[in-house]
């Protein structure tokens, strides 16, 4: 008999080197020479926020809630819950409880390319959650329909591997594997530090192309 759920191991937090490049990354720079790894652009944050960390990924179908306390069970501190729901519906898989479930558990934030609830509370509570609207319809854990967790997932259009890093912060959320996303953020760190010389420049009224 095929199992319902799906629960396979977590992978190890990202390295705090890689966490620390990151912290001053936007994801409007890497947009600038990237162009896969971007979660949807209508997946919004809740309330303004930043986070970093590695994916634990959600494959959430239909009403059912229990998955989702599945994943919550496993997360560990610098997690971040990465969450698609597979059957593209406005059911809400994450409110109040779930987001201070995830926050107890050490977690960095949650993405989902489906709607929230309880939207004052999650603000209240101060954890970043990245998702495409506000929904009254709700999961429960009384629908045992099935889904797995740390599986290849699809986010807002973007592929997303367990394990991957994540980060995410006012203008979108963006995902890549390790050793890319530590490429990216070197180069994103360099083209930043650039643009702060260069922004006194056209202040002056002076042209971009004059720049050196």
């Amino acid at each position: 008999m095929i199992e319902k759920y799906r629960v396979m191991k977590n992978y190890p937090p990202l390295p705090a080197d890689l966490r620390d490049l990151l912290v001053d990354v936007e994801t409007a720079t890497i947009g600038h020479f990237e162009h896969l790894g971007f979660v949807s652009d209508n997946i919004r944050p809740v309330v303004p926020s930043k986070a970093v960390g590695s994916a634990v990924t959600v494959a959430a179908p239909g009403r059912d809630g229990a998955i989702i306390y599945k994943a919550i069970d496993l997360l560990s501190p610098g997690d971040f819950l990465i969450i698609s729901r597979v059957d593209r519906d406005d059911v809400a898989c994450v409110g109040g409880g779930v987001a201070a479930a995830a926050k107890a558990r050490g977690a960095v934030g949650i993405v989902i390319d489906g709607p929230c609830t309880d939207v004052a509370e999650i603000a209240a509570g101060d954890f970043p959650v990245w998702c495409r609207g506000v929904s009254s319809k709700t999961t429960s854990r009384e629908f045992q329909i099935g889904g797995s967790v740390n599986v290849p997932v699809a986010c807002g259009g973007a592929a997303v591997l367990p394990g991957y890093a994540v980060l995410a912060d006012n203008e979108g959320v963006f995902v890549a594997d390790i050793a890319h996303m530590r490429e990216l953020a070197v180069h994103a760190l360099e083209r930043q530090k650039r643009s702060l010389t260069l922004r006194p420049h056209l202040e002056a009224g002076k042209s971009i192309f004059d720049f050196r």
